[in-house]
């Protein structure tokens, strides 16, 4: 039994109350005793209590007035109600009103003592379930957005007043600048945020599984579905859906996901049944969208769909008045999960920081501040590796072989189509590599060879 538990017992019967005090303070329990429904009433709202155990029949008032009102005042109060064998009716009206319990007459000292130590129990519990909420919405709050740069500043100015509604949201930013972390913050502001939030990488997923990834299936709907599946909107009912890297999505499944906006109905893969879902969408790119949507690569209704409010993340480069801040953030964050007592950044260390360009902005940043903890043996970091070298954009992939030769006229598709091959063909079929020289992702490479073949 938690001994710092405070109870308060309202009971007209003076020698119940003496046994019942007596009994719960030798299991270490602080406990108070009034005989009437107002003095209990008027001192529970003046010193709290955890644990409310009260009489159903009382002078002044019945116990479930008193019930009632200790639930306006406290509702995370537990509370047991005493009663005789005639009154067991009202005692369950009594449960339904939210106690615990109730205990009936001529009281048992193992019965009490067993049925405080659960309906404490449940009290704890119930304390450390919001405790845990609570450090949930901490960590993923707007406190887990730093910077206090006006850029930040604006954009989190932005995410209080757009969390608490339902409307779509496109982030936009470069790779690394925090837009899942945005994500995050959205729903941990939002109305949902008792529901789950269920992310998926539209890049990460081969075009082929992610339409199945989405919307789910039925057995049989291909060879391999042996059973049926929940897809991603279906676990997100009630909740939020982060649709990361959205412009990588192919256009046929675009149109379906338009159909899921409009009216939230889809149907799962080999089924003719359309499901039904309440989802707040929220998707991320680091593609400048109305660029795709001229090269035909993305539906200007879906974007208009997912647009409703757009945040854009500003580089690191941009805000660099930002870098002590989240140079202090990291160690804190890191720092006892390495086992490190770390408390500063040197002088020298954070030139370092402020000097350099940041390409991968505010990720490539954790992990230098994480590579300088694991190696540092001091309570000071005073070295920090960076790649690539300071001040330096990322070296480009350098292109090798023969140069192109694409004459004055030739189509753009038949143009970008030789140029892929050479790419191709000079790095003997290494789709990365030639991905790399042309600046685009694998995926990309592949997609645009086939589209652009003769």
């Amino acid at each position: 039994m938690d001994t710092r538990a405070r109870i308060l017992i309202v009971d007209d019967e003076v020698e119940l109350c003496r046994a019942a005090e007596k009994i719960l303070a030798r299991e270490g329990c602080r406990v108070a005793t009034c005989f009437t429904a107002g003095d209990g009433l008027a001192r529970f709202e003046r010193e709290g209590a955890d644990l409310l155990i009260t009489d159903l029949m009382l002078p002044d008032q019945d116990g479930i007035a008193v019930l009632r009102r200790a639930k306006e005042l406290r509702p995370d109060v537990e509370a047991i109600v005493i009663t005789a064998h005639g009154s067991v009716e009202t005692a369950v009206e009594a449960m339904r009103l939210g106690a615990y319990d109730f205990i009936l007459k001529p009281i048992d000292r193992a019965v009490l003592v067993k049925t405080v130590a659960k309906a404490l129990e449940k009290q704890g519990l119930a304390a450390e379930n919001r405790l845990l909420r609570k450090q949930l919405q901490q960590q993923h709050g707007e406190d887990a957005l730093v910077g206090n740069s006006p850029a930040m500043a604006a954009v989190k100015k932005l995410i209080r007043q757009i969390a608490p509604t339902d409307v779509s949201i496109l982030i936009q930013g470069e790779s690394g600048t925090g837009k899942e972390v945005v994500a995050d913050i959205l729903h941990a502001l939002s109305q949902r945020r008792s529901q789950p939030i269920v992310k998926i990488s539209c890049a990460a997923i081969p075009e082929t599984l992610l339409e199945s990834e989405l919307f789910g299936y039925e057995r049989g709907a291909f060879t391999g579905a042996i059973g049926s599946k929940q897809g991603k909107f279906e676990a997100a009912h009630n909740g939020t859906l982060f649709l990361d890297e959205i412009a990588e999505m192919i256009p046929a499944l675009q149109a379906k996901l338009l159909r899921v906006l409009q009216d939230g109905r889809f149907q799962r893969l080999g089924s003719t049944r359309d499901m039904r879902v309440d989802v707040r969408v929220i998707s991320a790119t680091h593609v400048d969208i109305p660029v795709a949507i001229e090269q035909k690569k993305f539906r200007e209704d879906l974007y208009y769909r997912l647009n409703v409010v757009h945040i854009s993340l500003p580089p690191l480069r941009e805000r660099r008045e930002d870098i002590p801040l989240l140079a202090g953030h990291f160690p804190t964050k890191y720092a006892a999960r390495m086992q490190k007592n770390v408390a500063r950044i040197a002088p020298k260390a954070l030139d370092q920081l402020l000097a350099h360009h940041w390409p991968g902005n505010v990720r490539e940043l954790e992990n230098a501040i994480q590579r300088a903890l694991a190696v540092t043996v001091e309570d000071t970091i005073r070295s920090v590796q960076l790649l690539p070298p300071i001040g330096a954009a990322p070296a480009p992939v350098a292109a090798t072989g023969p140069a192109v030769s694409i004459p004055i006229g030739t189509p753009l598709e038949k143009a970008e189509h030789q140029l892929v091959t050479e790419t191709l063909k000079q790095c003997g079929g290494n789709k990365e590599k030639a991905a790399k020289i042309l600046g685009v992702s694998s995926r990309t490479l592949y997609r645009r060879f086939a589209a652009t073949r003769p």
